[in-house]
């Protein structure tokens, strides 16, 4: 993550010597020759032969030098918004075409120094997908759909789960996925980095949420029927190992995430039945509570996903604040109230509600975090509730689309 903060770095007599990148590696640099650079007083930008170049989709670095003994706050823009701070930013064209980035620096005496440079996007050789290309790990909680969607065949290793996951929503494939009970989770990558847009939505995760006619005891304007949230976390791939590691993941903060309803830090551990009984799953967290995954007569296969040999599962993330009511007062009839904004299977596919912008990522204190795009998205049901007939709240995943390479952002 590019933290705000002050920077000693090259002598300014050495800028000319420093290059920065036209194509998408860790150096930043193409080898060519150089223009001279773009210069401010004790600041500027080496710009390459022909201007910056970069396939879209794919990151480009660009730094800014400093004189010795100079010290600046930087920030980056493009889109007319801040994207990044520090002396360097990864850009992400969103598509091919012409984008203007405006580094903006300020010195220890508050003088302003304001470069902008063009970036160039070409497009890929053999274009790219907008939709999920591989899937690397599929943990979900115990729950009703468990083993069925994707359904489970006996000797399944994690590897073939996985596969199955991807054969039912990767590719635009508009099949479905459980993710269970609390915590339960799936981890989508994709063939390129979906671009951080400053000031737009970048994907839609695809979910089977729907709404009913009915409005709700308390007269809550949210609409409501079947809304089982799930948290989205995202991750750019940084150290370009093309893996999503532990410290580079970024929960998106939805409506709820900043309300004291909600849960930070919670954690959840389910116990397997003993002797492979089909059981309920009982649980335990972190806050003193205690309750169970209930069995229900309409799914009568193990909810314990069976591919998984540990006699416990653990998951830990934020805690979202029950959304369903029995409106009925019996336990005949619940509906599934919906979040504003932010959150999977939450609101209608065809809604922008079901949108995601990745400049809403926060880290593990709530701070905002700059990302240039992100290369993994981490969906996660965020609601530990059970609804009596209709059983435990579950998020449902169809996919994921890169809003800019449809054209819809």
């Amino acid at each position: 993550m590019m933290n705000k903060k002050k920077f000693f770095i090259y002598p300014l007599a050495a800028v000319a010597l420093l290059t920065l990148g036209s194509c998408s590696d860790d150096e930043g640099g193409d080898g060519g020759p150089k223009v001279p650079p773009v210069t401010g007083d004790g600041i500027a930008i080496v710009v390459p032969e022909g201007g910056f170049k970069a396939e879209a989709c794919s990151p480009l670095t660009i730094k800014a030098t400093v004189a010795e003994g100079k010290e600046y706050d930087i920030t980056w823009s493009w889109n007319g918004e801040v994207a990044a701070t520090g002396t360097e930013m990864d850009f992400v064209a969103p598509r091919a075409g012409v984008y203007e980035v405006t580094m903006h620096a300020v010195d220890d005496a508050q003088k302003d120094t304001t470069i902008t440079v063009s970036v160039t996007a070409s497009e890929p050789d053999g274009g790219l997908s907008p939709y999920i290309t591989s899937i690397s790990d599929y943990r979900p909680a115990p729950g009703q759909f468990v083993n069925q969607m994707p359904e489970y065949s006996e000797g399944d290793t994690q590897e073939d789960m996985n596969a199955k996951v991807l054969a039912a929503i990767g590719d635009n494939a508009r099949g479905m996925i459980t993710l269970g009970g609390y915590g339960g989770y799936v981890v989508c990558g994709f063939d390129h980095t979906i671009a951080n847009v400053p000031g737009e939505a970048d994907f839609k995760v695809l979910g089977n949420a729907f709404y009913n006619n009915g409005s709700s005891s308390d007269g809550s304007s949210m609409p409501g029927g079947s809304c089982e949230p799930g948290i989205v976390m995202v991750a750019y791939d940084w150290n370009r190992n093309g893996v999503a590691d532990d410290d580079e993941w970024y929960e998106l903060a939805g409506s709820e995430y900043a309300k004291p309803t909600t849960v930070k830090g919670y954690g959840i551990t389910y116990q397997r039945p003993a002797d492979g009984a089909l059981a309920d799953i009982p649980w335990t967290d972190n806050q003193g509570g205690a309750g169970s995954i209930l069995r229900n007569t309409y799914h009568q296969q193990d909810y314990w996903p069976m591919w998984i040999e540990d006699a416990e599962l653990t998951f830990q993330g934020t805690l979202l604040p029950p959304n369903a009511v029995d409106e009925s007062g019996t336990g005949t009839y619940w509906v599934l109230y919906a979040y504003e904004w932010g959150y999977a299977d939450n609101r209608l596919n065809t809604e922008d509600e079901s949108n995601f912008d990745i400049g809403w990522a926060v880290d593990a204190d709530g701070n905002k975090v700059y990302l240039p795009g992100v290369d993994f998205v981490k969906i996660y049901t965020g609601v530990n509730q059970q609804c009596g007939w209709i059983g435990e709240t579950s998020t449902e995943v169809v996919g994921v689309n890169d809003l800019h390479l449809l054209n819809e952002q």
